[in-house]
């Protein structure tokens, strides 16, 4: 299995590679209910990201971003939280080494709600100071997934919540040694409005650390959520390295 993990490479190495595209990973470190790692957000991301490395030629992984911003999670142990304009800055600063080394197409594969609103922040900071950068991004994972997958793969929420049937079911599928399945428990709130969307913080949702209902989830449906994410994001980054990154190329003149 070839090695894309900037962490476990070589100087000498990267620069045989001839990496000209790299995936950055996302993550944070709070409560996911009572049973997922608390890595979990940063976990699937990267391992995520390893996975889609191992089919697309060129890609470099680089070393996850473990901590977001988590401060709507605080109520709960153990969260470690970066300051929203100080995640903007890691994710922009990190970027920018990136292009620094000579690679201009970027992919960020997100792994938690509170870095949405950042690494947009961060990417248009970045699109300003170098036109030429190309970023790509699953900001929502746990959304798609539901969005690709057959609508009756979940019992519950469609999958949805935090540390819910959707991402219980990922994380039990990629890392089960780091789980406690026999402590899930989770809560649906049923008064949130349609259409508008409510800026909460984690405790007005639920008293347990989670949303939906984890008792539904299963390693196979994390397998299948696994499945059809890497290759809606290979597939994806392909179609983008044959148009050369121009998104006019098949477009009406």
């Amino acid at each position: 299995m070839a090695n894309n993990e900037l962490l476990k490479l070589t100087a000498h190495q990267v620069k045989e590679k001839k990496f000209d595209k790299a995936i950055l990973s996302v993550g944070s470190c709070e409560a996911h209910g009572q049973h997922l790692a608390e890595g979990t957000d940063t976990l699937v991301s990267y391992m995520l990201s390893c996975k889609i490395a191992e089919k697309v030629d060129g890609l470099l992984v680089l070393p996850p971003i473990t901590v977001g911003y988590s401060a709507h999670y605080d109520t709960f142990p153990f969260t470690l939280t970066l300051r929203y304009d100080t995640c903007t800055q890691v994710i922009y600063d990190i970027a920018e080494s990136v292009i620094r080394n000579g690679i201009n197409h970027i992919f960020i594969m997100n792994g938690h709600d509170g870095n949405i609103a950042p690494i947009e922040i961060a990417s248009r900071k970045l699109k300003e100071q170098y036109p030429d950068v190309k970023i790509a991004c699953l900001p929502q994972w746990w959304v798609t997934a539901g969005e690709l997958l057959p609508p009756d793969t979940f019992e519950v929420w469609n999958g949805l919540g935090h540390a819910g049937e959707g991402e219980s079911s990922i994380a039990y599928y990629l890392y089960p040694q780091w789980n406690e399945p026999d402590q899930a428990k989770g809560f649906v709130p049923d008064c949130l409005p349609d259409y508008v969307e409510m800026k909460w913080d984690f405790s007005e949702l639920t008293n347990c650390a989670a949303t939906g209902d984890p008792t539904k989830a299963t390693p196979e449906k994390g397998e299948k959520m696994t499945k059809v994410l890497v290759d809606a994001c290979v597939k994806a980054i392909n179609e983008l390295d044959a148009c050369g990154w121009d998104y006019r190329t098949s477009g009406i003149r």
